[in-house]
């Protein structure tokens, strides 16, 4: 795999010095709406567009100066792109928040009037899309999909910029935080990879979650008799997974504690998986959320000074074994910038 100088040159933007991607994101809407509104009592459609703006713009001008860059979206996240600090490369997503429930699939949609171009004139290094994926979803369903990640691969391509692909592991029968979908879940994590590590997608990083339930590893406060995974059985895991890549990848922390994230990334380590960094949000500052919807602003800066850069930290300080992502796409190692 070659990458044209341009996205070599956005991909340098997003790493660190050791090429290794120790991302923030913060590029959640919906989901960012539930937590606003579980703090405030108030419904959903209920919260104010300036509460995120808000949000996102002291989440990036507190916590950057410890990212290697930040995840945002164009609809609310562009002030905060301007707040991050100067060194902290930008992504910007470009698929809508959340999905039609009332149309089978979970199927993806792009942000209407916006383009892969539009979102390099705002000022992105790279683009994102989420997609959420199962290789047990029906026949036509994946096809869709399949097709959709194509065509906006084609769109990165033509704007010169690198292209994430997020993909988030479902499965259409199954609660994701039960039992019985940790237990398909490597399956679905290992075989998504290998899905769009292919070369017709154009895809250049895949940002993924980690092949396991972490809350069903053995460990020392969950006995083997109760685990779904021995550590052994975990390990093998991350190492499937890693080993279905061709192409670099990162982790996301699907919206566990910053101890649970620090435990997967621990793992990952122990199984010698080659993942280069992480793209890791609600770890990080999800807590803040009701200290600024109670307390407001100013407790939010105190709330993000202390607690959010001891979170960043932590997850920085599990990425020394990851590996630059320029290793695997025979790039040069040249500094960001």
């Amino acid at each position: 795999m070659s990458l044209s100088p341009g996205k070599q040159n956005g991909l340098r933007a997003l790493a660190d010095a050791r090429g290794v991607i120790a991302a923030l994101a913060i590029d959640q809407r919906s989901a960012l709406r539930k937590l606003f509104a579980k703090a405030s009592g108030r419904d959903a459609n209920e919260v104010p567009a300036e509460w995120l703006v808000q949000f996102k713009e002291k989440v990036s001008q507190f916590l950057t100066p410890y990212a290697s860059a930040i995840l945002l979206d164009p609809e609310y996240g562009l002030p905060a792109a301007g707040r991050r600090f100067k060194d902290a490369g930008l992504l910007l997503a470009y698929e809508q928040s959340g999905y039609d429930k009332t149309v089978p699939g979970r199927l993806p949609r792009l942000l209407d009037g916006f383009s892969a171009e539009r979102l390099k004139n705002s000022g992105a290094d790279a683009v994102k899309v989420l997609l959420y994926y199962s290789p047990f979803s029906e026949t036509n369903i994946n096809a869709y999909k399949r097709a959709w990640v194509t065509r906006v691969g084609e769109e990165c391509r033509e704007a010169d910029l690198p292209f994430f692909l997020e993909i988030v592991s479902y499965h259409d029968q199954m609660d994701e935080k039960s039992v019985e979908f940790a237990r398909i879940k490597p399956e679905v994590v290992s075989r998504s990879i290998e899905e769009f590590c292919k070369a017709s997608y154009a895809v250049d990083v895949l940002k993924v979650g980690v092949p396991v339930n972490v809350n069903f590893v053995e460990s020392a406060t969950l006995p083997h008799s109760q685990a779904i995974y021995s550590r052994e059985e975990a390990r093998a895991h991350f190492k499937r997974a890693s080993q279905a890549a061709s192409i670099p990848f990162i982790y996301l922390s699907e919206g566990v504690s910053n101890q649970k994230f620090a435990e997967a990334l621990t793992l990952a380590a122990e199984a010698n998986s080659d993942f280069s960094g992480v793209l890791c949000g609600r770890a990080i500052w999800q807590e803040g959320v009701p200290i600024f919807v109670e307390r407001g602003v100013p407790a939010l800066d105190d709330w993000l000074q202390e607690h959010g850069v001891r979170n960043i930290r932590n997850v920085n300080s599990h990425l020394a074994a990851a590996r630059p992502w320029f290793e695997r796409v025979g790039a040069t190692p040249s500094a960001k910038g």
